[in-house]
């Protein structure tokens, strides 16, 4: 698989039958095995569009969000707290659709459906398992409907051109996890859509970039992305949020030995990311274990004047987590007048 944009949608996704993700999961693990298996897999090159927008336009002053929701376990509760802090446009990442530990629900499609808005869709990874012990524990079925776990574009006006850019074909989910626990083909992902303001169009990009890497490996990713949405944008504003996993796997989690940051900003991008020295994420009901404290979640803008940005607690108000990774919000006036 050599392209890496993707624009053919559909209402519903190609499904892989159960018979065939077992046969996924028999597969010698080896990495000519997971690039063919991944060109076979319609579903691994297709969007899939849906909801229902409320307005034609996004009028400024424009409530951004990005937020791994870490499966979405909770999506009503998670729309709630989109709602609460008025975001019109959102950013999601770890999306699940059709799997057993979330029980079998389009957790996307839930969040759209409540905030009035419309969706693009795109899987990161068919998962071939139901996860690691806790999300075992979770699951409402012995299988799961689709294994689809993805990112999302969600907005209160129509997503134009949806597209969904494949960062790179790495297969060290499908060969280095010897426990099963997260057993999938697939590679991370980007899902961008043009969507109309007031002021006329922008691009909005959803993203997650590669956790079990170091810091030379995401910014192969970011360059990749960087150079797509140069392809889909021209000179448009953009509007790029989500899980980047700053500092994962570098010594004391350091996000500020990360590349890419020069990378994107030599490029014309502003990077937000809340408080400087606060932390994004938590503990949570699947990561339970307190994590090493760390900044992964921010925004990188481009064309655009920001107000500012912050970070909310993803806690539910008896205290449950929604996630281990912390709502991320950015504030923009509009875009930058020359």
């Amino acid at each position: 698989m050599t392209q890496t944009l993707f624009t053919e949608t559909h209402t519903v996704l190609t499904p892989v039958s159960q018979e065939d993700r077992r046969a996924l999961g028999a597969l010698p693990r080896t990495a000519q095995e997971h690039d063919a298996a991944l060109a076979a897999t319609p579903c691994m090159t297709q969007v899939r569009v849906g909801g229902t927008a409320a307005h034609n336009f996004l009028a400024f002053p424009l409530t951004v969000a990005a937020w791994n929701l870490e499966r979405c376990l909770f999506p009503e509760d998670s729309a709630a707290m989109l709602a609460r802090e008025g975001a019109s446009l959102v950013l999601l990442s770890e999306m699940d659709n059709g799997m057993a530990r979330t029980a079998q629900r389009d957790t996307t499609g839930v969040i759209a459906a409540q905030l009035g808005m419309s969706f693009a869709y795109g899987v990161e990874f068919l998962e071939l398992s139901l996860g690691g012990a806790i999300e075992k524990a979770r699951a409402t079925d012995p299988e799961n409907v689709l294994g689809h776990h993805g990112n999302a574009v969600l907005a209160t006006v129509p997503l134009e051109r949806p597209v969904l850019i494949r960062l790179d074909r790495d297969d060290r989910w499908f060969r280095f996890d010897p426990a099963g626990e997260q057993d999938r083909i697939g590679g991370r992902v980007a899902i961008a859509a043009r969507v109309q303001t007031e002021a006329g169009p922008i691009l909005a990009v959803s993203t997650h970039l590669e956790s079990n890497a170091l810091e030379d490996f995401r910014a192969g990713q970011m360059t990749a992305l960087l150079d797509a949405i140069d392809t889909l944008a021209g000179d448009m504003p953009v509007i790029l949020g989500g899980d980047m996993n700053t500092g994962n796997k570098m010594p004391d989690a350091d996000w500020r030995t990360e590349t890419l940051f020069g990378l994107a900003q030599d490029r014309g991008y502003e990077i937000h990311g809340g408080e400087a020295e606060a932390f994004t994420t938590r503990p949570s009901l699947i990561t339970t274990a307190p994590p090493r404290r760390m900044k992964l979640d921010w925004f990188f803008i481009r064309g655009m004047d920001v107000a500012g940005s912050r970070i909310v607690p993803a806690l539910r108000d008896d205290g449950t987590p929604l996630s281990d990774h912390e709502l991320m919000i950015c504030e923009i006036r509009g875009p930058y007048r020359t």
